[in-house]
C-alpha cells in the first residue's frame, strides 16, 4: 500500500470513529437540535418529541428508555431539561434514551401553541389529551395513539437491539395521562419489552367502580353524594361515558389491565395544597382532599379491590414540583431501574 493510500485509509477510519462517537453521544439541549417528529395515522399527521437519541438510528448502547409526559402547561422543553438532570444524577445518560413528547394545542382561546404544518392539534380541555381524547384537527387520532407509536418505535429490535425496559411517567396532568394510559393501552403485552408506569402527583384517577375512599381513608364505600355530584363516576373520574381511546375497551378489560401492569405511584410528601392546577371539582374531591391523599388511596384501592401489586412511594420534602420529584434520590432507581 502506498503512503497516500495509507493516509487515505487512516482518514477514513478517523471519520468513521468520530461519526460513531457523535452518534453515541446523547443530545442534551432543549432546542430543535434534540427534537424529532413522530408520524401518526400513517402520516402526514405528526407530533414532536424531545429526545436524547434518534428513534430511527440503530443504537446498541441503549438498554433502557424513559418517556416523560409534561403537565398542563405543555412545556415539553422544560420537562426535557428536568429529565436530563434526572438521567445525569442517575448516571444513566449514556445507556438511556429519554423522550419527552409535546402535546401541542391551539384552541384559539386557552391554549395557543404555534403548530407546524401537519402537526396534530391536541384538545386543550374537555375530552382532553390527558385522558386519551381525540385531536382537534383529526378525529381519527387520540393522544394515546401517540404514546402507542412511541412505544412501538422503541420496541424495534433492529434499532434498539439491547433495550431491556421502558418506563413511562408523567407529573401532574402528565400523571393523569399515565394512570389512564396504563389501564387503557392496547400495546403493553405486544411489545416484547417490559413497560413500567410511574404516576406522579395527578389531581385525579379513573376509579373502576362507584366506591370511593372513606373520609378517614381507611377503606372504601359506595359514594354517598351521587345526587349532587352527578359526574363523579363519569370518565375520566370513573368508567361511565368513556370517550376517545378508552371507549374501545370493556370495563372488564380495563380492570384486568389496571391490575396486571406494573405501576408506581410517586407522590410528593407535601403535595397537600390546592396549587398548580389542583382539581377541586366534586368528582375529584370525592377521591380525597389532596393529591397525596388521592394517590395513596388509589394505590390501596387497586391493590385491595383488584389484586394489583402496585407500589406507593412518597418522596420526602417534595410538593407539586416535577423537578423535585424526578431528581429525588428515592425516585432515581424507579425511573432508571437496573437492567
Amino acid at each position: 500500500m502506498t503512503r497516500h493510500a495509507t493516509l487515505s485509509a487512516m482518514k477514513t477510519a478517523l471519520i468513521l470513529l468520530f461519526s460513531v462517537a457523535a452518534h453515541a453521544a446523547p443530545c442534551t439541549t432543549a432546542t430543535s437540535a434534540c427534537t424529532e417528529w413522530v408520524s401518526l395515522g400513517g402520516g402526514p399527521w405528526r407530533s414532536m418529541i424531545y429526545r436524547t437519541h434518534s428513534l430511527n438510528e440503530k443504537n446498541d448502547k441503549i438498554t433502557r428508555a424513559l418517556i416523560v409526559v409534561h403537565g398542563v402547561g405543555r412545556d415539553a422543553d422544560n420537562y426535557f431539561r428536568t429529565s436530563l438532570a434526572a438521567a445525569f444524577l442517575a448516571g444513566a445518560l449514556d445507556d438511556t434514551i429519554v423522550i419527552v413528547p409535546r402535546f401541542a394545542s391551539n384552541s384559539g382561546t386557552g391554549c395557543r401553541d404555534t403548530l407546524a404544518p401537519n402537526e396534530v392539534n391536541w384538545s386543550c380541555s374537555g375530552d382532553s389529551w390527558r385522558s386519551g381524547g381525540v385531536a382537534i384537527n383529526n378525529d381519527k387520532l387520540t393522544s394515546y395513539d401517540f404514546a402507542d407509536e412511541m412505544l412501538r418505535l422503541l420496541a424495534r429490535k433492529d434499532v434498539f437491539p439491547n433495550l431491556k425496559g421502558i418506563v413511562v411517567t408523567g407529573h401532574s396532568a402528565g400523571g393523569q395521562f399515565v394512570t389512564r394510559y396504563e389501564m387503557a393501552n392496547q400495546v403493553h403485552e405486544t411489545l416484547g419489552v417490559p413497560v413500567t408506569y410511574v404516576v406522579s402527583n395527578p389531581s385525579s384517577y379513573a376509579y373502576l367502580d362507584p366506591t370511593r375512599p372513606t373520609t378517614d381513608a381507611a377503606g372504601f364505600r359506595q359514594f354517598g353524594d351521587g345526587r349532587n355530584c352527578t359526574t363523579y363516576d363519569k370518565w375520566p373520574y370513573g368508567l361511565q361515558d368513556r370517550t376517545g381511546y378508552a371507549s374501545k375497551l370493556s370495563d372488564d378489560q380495563l380492570k384486568k389491565q389496571l391490575a396486571s401492569r406494573p405501576v408506581v405511584y410517586l407522590l410528593g410528601e407535601i403535595d397537600i395544597l390546592p396549587l398548580g392546577g389542583f382539581d377541586g371539582s366534586c368528582p375529584a374531591m370525592a377521591q380525597g382532599p389532596t393529591r397525596l391523599a388521592r394517590g395513596q388511596s388509589f394505590g390501596k384501592y387497586a391493590n385491595e379491590k383488584f389484586g394489583a401489586k402496585h407500589t406507593v412511594t412518597v418522596v420526602p420534602l417534595c410538593g407539586h414540583n416535577a423537578r423535585c420529584m424526578f431528581t429525588a434520590e428515592v425516585a432515581l432507581p424507579i425511573l432508571f431501574p437496573k437492567q
